[in-house]
């Protein structure tokens, strides 16, 4: 049965949050479930068994089945001939499909931000590569991380449509989950500082193509760590 580790962030040692009573069901077991998921609570391969889940939730088996079939249309969850819905797991093959999808819709993102980003959205990135290399050169990693995502959250935010905003909202949630199953690699999250660097100097000139080349050098970068750092993983569980 799906196992929801216990964060010890929230009060008594409750797995999930209460439902807001303005929320609908759904929307929020959907939350609960792709947040354990994304933050590896769920591991790949966790088996998703709607009656254990709906009972550690307190809600019915619909609300359940409904946020599955979301989470299955986004590649969060599969469904399996003998266990049911599972977590997905990633191959090689699901890492470089990801990889390019993410090149076009984040080079898309900083064309946006190269031609419309304003003074406080400019001076805001600016400010998270300043906190970012004080945080490298601090050792802080994990505020190094949050400022990370930070500048992608920025940039994204530059995107008008709605409908690549959603497609990067889902590819998000894809490169957490494979950033935390690959987050040992020495000195990836260090690299990305000055590659982001490099992208706001192309989007503070106005320079969309020099921001897409510098992203698509960023994402190359951080692929290649990643292809690596999922194989070693896969000959040390051997």
């Amino acid at each position: 049965m799906a196992e929801f580790t216990r964060s010890p962030a929230q009060p008594d040692g409750a797995v999930f949050q209460p439902r807001p009573d303005r929320q609908l069901v759904t929307d929020w077991v959907y939350e609960e479930i792709r947040g354990a998921i994304v933050d590896l609570r769920l591991e790949p391969g966790a088996p998703l068994r709607e009656a254990a889940i709906a009972s550690q939730l307190g809600v019915s088996k619909t609300p359940v089945r409904e946020a599955l079939g979301r989470l299955e249309q986004e590649g969060l969850v599969e469904a399996t001939s003998f266990k049911g819905a599972v977590v997905t797991n990633y191959s090689e093959r699901d890492l470089q499909e990801i990889y390019e999808l993410r090149e076009l819709l984040e080079g898309v993102a900083v064309r946006a931000a190269a031609s419309d980003a304003d003074d406080e959205t400019l001076d805001a990135l600016r400010d998270v590569i300043e906190r970012s290399r004080a945080a490298r050169d601090a050792g802080d990693l994990t505020l190094l991380a949050e400022l990370l995502g930070r500048f992608d959250l920025i940039v994204f935010e530059q995107v008008a449509n709605v409908r690549i905003r959603g497609l990067i909202e889902t590819l998000r949630a894809h490169l957490t989950r494979i950033g935390k199953l690959t987050e040992e690699i020495p000195g990836r999250v260090e690299a990305s500082v000055e590659e982001h660097a490099a992208i706001v100097e192309a989007i503070a000139r106005g320079d969309a193509d020099g921001a897409e080349r510098a992203m698509r050098v960023h994402i190359g970068s951080v692929r290649g760590d990643q292809l690596a750092g999922m194989q070693a993983h896969e000959v040390a569980e051997r």
